[in-house]
Formats: C-alpha cells, structure tokens, sequence
C-alpha cells in the first residue's frame, strides 16, 4: 500500500471542475470516499485548481511541473510527488495508477 512508506503521505483535494464529479458538500465527498472508496488519507475541503480561484497550491504545483501541452489541470487525479522540502519532483496524468508511481516514491523515499 503506497501511503505505508515512512514519511510519505498522500493528500487528496475534490475539485467539481471536470464534469461537475464532486457536486457534494465537503462532508458527503469525505464520506463517499471513506467509505466506497477506502480512502485512509487526508481528503481537504472542495477547491478550484484552474482559473482565476484556483487555490494558491494548485498555482504553485501548475508553476512548477507544467502539463503537457498546458499546465491547467485536465482531469480529476492529476497527481504530483514532492519531496520534503516542497519542491515538486514530479507530475502524473490522471490516468496514471498510483501503483505505477510505486518506483518513484521509493526512489524519493531512499527505499528502492
């Protein structure tokens, strides 16, 4: 399980900007996603990540690992890996499986 590695930790931020897939309030999201999904991480109040109400760290990670083509965010679960000193190591497209992250994190972690 990726959030088992010491000293990492996985954040999780609803957005409703793709294809209004988080219509809920902030409590029936953390519910949905403790109980459907399992969630055992952090799942924070609903944000924007694009626009011009995208919240400050939406606008700090599109800054410093662009997207392909455009920095928006495209979809639901773009994922981005930061090191301990908040420098963003890396971007994955929402399609991305966690499990395929596996590597890097470890690489990060000093655990590979």
């Amino acid at each position: 399980m990726l959030n088992s590695f010491s000293g990492f930790e996985i954040l999780a931020f609803p957005c409703n900007q793709f294809a209004w897939q988080e219509p809920g309030t902030n409590e029936e999201i953390q519910e949905t996603a403790c109980t459907r999904f399992k969630a055992e991480f952090p799942i924070f109040d609903k944000i924007e990540v694009n626009g011009k109400n995208a919240a400050p760290l939406y606008k700090f990670l599109k800054s410093e690992k662009g997207g392909l083509f455009v920095d928006a965010i495209k979809w639901n679960f773009t994922k981005f890996l930061v090191n301990r000193e908040g420098k963003v190591v890396e971007r994955y497209a929402p399609r991305t499986s966690p499990l395929q992250i596996e590597e890097d994190i470890k690489k990060l972690l000093g655990s590979s």
